[in-house]
């Protein structure tokens, strides 16, 4: 929980908001990586790319 508040100050003080929806996103596709390591919600995770 340090490492996010710290990168949100850094994110502030350094006026570079551009990089949260590049997080963000990496974020979400580690999870979806995750998620269909031999799980059964693999199949219907593919069908959405």
């Amino acid at each position: 929980m340090e490492f996010l508040s710290e990168l949100w100050r850094f994110m502030r003080t350094r006026k570079t908001f551009w990089m949260l929806p590049i997080l963000l996103m990496m974020v979400i596709f580690g999870g979806l990586i995750v998620l269909t390591k031999g799980s059964a919600v693999a199949p219907f995770i593919y069908t959405l790319f």
